[in-house]
Formats: structure tokens, C-alpha cells, sequence
């Protein structure tokens, strides 16, 4: 019974062995793959006999763990979405057959890093075939809410590098000066005007015309002006008229002192805004706040639009695409806007080492690795999405070779056993002779 115990242990010390020296194997194999995280084999003895009598050899057993928590290095690219995460969290991928066969949104696997470019159809994928996944935006840019514990929401990101894109303004902001002079007795009371540029709902360039017209008293001065707007669409039409009035004391001499609203939308003091008209639907216009010098100003004898802001943009082309540390997908257009078009959650999970581990540096969750919850980047216990950038191998190679060494040794220590068994074996069969 001993000597068949010795027998099996060094069989089964060739078995684990074999095992520690195949992920080894897969180690050096994977040291140049991208996103690979190494296997480790770790070795439990079995022990089966009892305290006193004979011994009875119980042998090992070889566990294998992949390590997908460890993190490689990162290496620069020249690819902008190239993307690899900095610290703990995984990037949301799906498989690129699945679209294929009309399943919709592919099933939401995860993985370190991947350089991803778009397809045919515009998607983000990998040449191994896996496509990147985000939440959708908003035409405004704005990310809706989504549930965190499911990847219901997840869509494949896919980026239309031939679409033609404009936004309509729909807020501008009057920095102007008006003339102190232009309202003393005797001054000639001319009207000055501005005509402020903006884009319509089918990216067309308007404009929202501003006279300024001075009220000049009898005697002394009025500080008064007259506002009025009118709409490039139909210039005959006026959008709104408002008189201003200014402060002339120490204090606050120059800034606005009253509004009164004669047509269009009435003035909001606690904005410093109002809103008027225009062919496209209605317009917020800032003209500053009472008592101070944001905005509308009466100083000196000089006319001058001194800042003039808006929203919107023309029409444009998308000529590239970017995705910033926090995950947000960004695309540039060549009128220089900038558009986020998707979010790149990160996924944690408790234990992401219980993950199952698939095919192209990929894994799925299990009930092992525990529930996963999708964060911001950045936010929570995720670190960040880097993107030109790449994660190297967890592979050491020269660790991995000091292992084999190891394992060639012992290995040939086991066959070592089991010959010597076998000799005792022969020499327990000759007793017989």
C-alpha cells in the first residue's frame, strides 16, 4: 500500500507539473500580447494518511489562477483610440458577430485594453473583432441616466466620420459699450447698430440686428437708451424693444440701472437675461444684471462691442475622434466644434480573478467574480481611460524561465520516484525466486 501511494504521488507530481509548465508555456507565449494577464499555478498537497501506522503518500494537485487584476505597463501610441485603463476597472466590449446576425446589442464582455478603429459600418472595434461599448448622448451632449448594475444601456459605438452636423444657438450674450456722450443735451442722437450672427435649425446664418438709439434730453443728461431687435429672417418685424437705463454715481456709474420691457419677453434681473423670438423658436439674450458691468455698459464716448458669445455652430464634417480620461467620447469637427457622442463606462466587480477568461485578452462575468457595477471613469475605485496608449503583458519572462527551470527539476524528480518504485516493485517480485 505504501509503495503504490509513492507510485501515484510522483504520477501525480508529473501531472501538476505538466500543468505549472503548460501555463508557463501560455506566459511566454502571451509576453508580447496585449492586455494578456498571466496564469499562475500554485500547488495544494493532499494528504490522506492518519497520525501513527504506516504512511501513505497523498500527492499534489495544481490550481491555476489567471491574475486579470494585475496590471501591465503602458506603452504610447499614435492611435487616438487606442485605449487602456490606469488603475482598477475594465472596458466594456462586445463581439462584433453578434451585429452581424442582427442580435442587436451585442452581450457586454470586458477587457483591459484594445486599439480600436472604425469598420465599415462606423463602429469602433478591434481587428480580433470586439466593438467598443458607451452610452449614448444626448444631442446636447448630455449623457441620460442609466441603470449602473446592468449593461442594458450599452450601445456599440459607432462613429458616422462622413456626417454633416450643425447646433442651433439658442443663448447669446451682449458685451457692449455704449457712448456716455451720446445722451448729453446737444449730442446728435445717433442710433448704433449691431448686428449679432446666429445659426439656425438647418445650420442657415442669421442674424439678430440690435439698435441702440440714445434719448437726448433738453438739458443736462438723460442716460436712456432705447433697445430694439429685430430678426434677419424678416428685418420688418421687431422681436423686442426694451429701454435701459444707466447709473451715473461713484459707485456704479456706467452699469445698468433699470429695464423696462416695451415688447418681446420681459427681463429677468436675476439673470441679467431675456428671451425673444426668432424664426428658428426663442432666443436668450444676456444683456447683464443690475448694477453691474457684465454685460451692457455706458462709459466714455466710444461705441464698442467688447465681448460678443453665443452657442451653436455651423455645419461641419467630423474629422476625428478622441475619448478623454474620464471616458467621454469626443468628436472634432473641421468648424472646430467639439460634440460628445458617447460615455465609456468603466466595470468593477468584487473579484474580477473569478471572471471567466475568453478568447482575445476578453472576459465575461460569473458568479464567482461577484456582481459588476458600470462607474464613471475616474470616479469611485475605477481609475481612468488613457487613451494613444496601450497596456503591455503581465508577462516576466525572465521569472517565467526561472520557473521552468524549476519545474524541469522537479518534474524530473517525479519520473525519478516513480522509476525508483518501480525498481522496489521489481525487487518485491524476486523475493519469489
Amino acid at each position: 500500500m505504501t509503495i503504490s501511494s509513492s507510485l501515484n504521488a510522483g504520477v501525480a507530481g508529473l501531472q501538476s507539473n505538466a500543468t505549472r509548465l503548460a501555463s508557463i508555456s501560455d506566459n511566454i507565449a502571451n509576453s508580447s500580447t496585449y492586455g494578456y494577464k498571466r496564469v499562475e499555478t500554485n500547488f495544494e498537497s493532499m494528504v490522506i494518511s492518519k497520525n501513527g501506522g504506516n504512511y501513505s503518500a497523498g500527492g499534489v494537485r495544481a490550481d491555476t489562477t489567471r491574475q486579470i487584476d494585475l496590471n501591465g505597463s503602458l506603452v504610447s501610441t499614435s492611435n487616438a483610440t487606442d485605449l487602456a485603463v490606469r488603475g482598477r476597472g475594465m472596458l466594456p466590449v462586445g463581439r462584433v458577430t453578434d451585429l452581424n446576425v442582427g442580435n442587436g446589442t451585442p452581450n457586454m464582455l470586458l477587457t483591459s485594453t484594445g486599439s480600436f478603429t472604425t469598420n465599415a459600418e462606423g463602429y469602433l472595434t478591434t481587428s480580433s473583432g470586439l466593438v467598443l461599448l458607451g452610452w449614448p448622448a444626448q444631442p446636447n451632449g448630455t449623457i441620460p441616466t442609466f441603470s449602473r448594475d446592468t449593461s442594458e444601456g450599452l450601445k456599440p459605438v459607432q462613429i458616422n466620420v462622413n456626417q454633416l452636423t450643425g447646433e442651433p444657438t439658442t443663448r447669446m450674450s451682449l458685451g457692449v459699450n455704449l457712448p456716455a456722450t451720446a445722451t448729453v443735451a446737444g449730442s446728435t442722437g445717433e442710433t448704433q447698430q449691431l448686428a449679432v450672427e446666429y445659426f439656425g435649425n438647418l445650420g442657415t446664418s442669421e442674424s439678430v440686428n440690435v439698435n441702440f438709439t440714445p434719448t437726448v434730453p433738453a438739458t443736462g443728461a438723460s442716460n436712456e437708451w432705447t433697445m430694439t431687435l429685430t430678426d434677419s429672417v424678416d428685418p420688418s418685424v421687431t422681436i423686442g424693444q426694451y429701454t435701459l437705463t444707466f447709473e451715473d454715481n461713484r459707485t456704479a456709474g456706467g452699469t445698468l440701472a433699470s429695464v423696462t420691457t416695451v415688447s418681446g419677453g420681459a427681463y429677468d434681473p436675476a439673470t441679467g437675461s431675456l428671451i425673444v423670438n426668432v424664426a428658428g423658436g426663442p432666443m436668450e439674450i444676456d444683456i447683464g444684471v443690475i448694477g453691474q458691468s457684465d454685460a451692457l455698459t455706458q462709459l466714455s464716448d466710444t461705441f464698442a462691442p467688447v465681448s460678443i458669445t453665443k452657442d451653436g455652430s455651423p455645419v461641419g464634417n467630423m474629422t476625428s475622434v478622441n475619448v478623454d480620461s474620464n471616458g467621454y467620447v469626443h468628436a472634432t469637427f473641421d468648424t472646430g466644434v467639439t460634440r460628445t457622442i458617447y460615455q465609456v463606462p468603466l466595470v468593477d466587480l468584487p473579484n474580477p480573478n473569478g471572471m471567466v477568461a475568453l478568447d482575445s485578452q476578453t472576459y465575461q462575468p460569473s458568479v464567482a467574480s461577484g456582481s459588476f457595477f458600470l462607474w464613471d471613469a475616474g470616479d469611485g475605485p475605477t481609475g481612468d481611460v488613457v487613451g494613444f496608449a496601450r497596456e503591455e503583458s503581465t508577462t516576466d519572462v525572465a521569472n517565467e524561465l526561472t520557473d521552468m527551470i524549476q519545474t524541469q527539476r522537479a518534474y524530473s524528480s517525479n519520473a525519478k520516484v516513480i522509476q525508483t518504485v518501480d525498481e522496489m516493485l521489481q525487487e518485491t517480485t524476486n523475493i519469489k525466486r
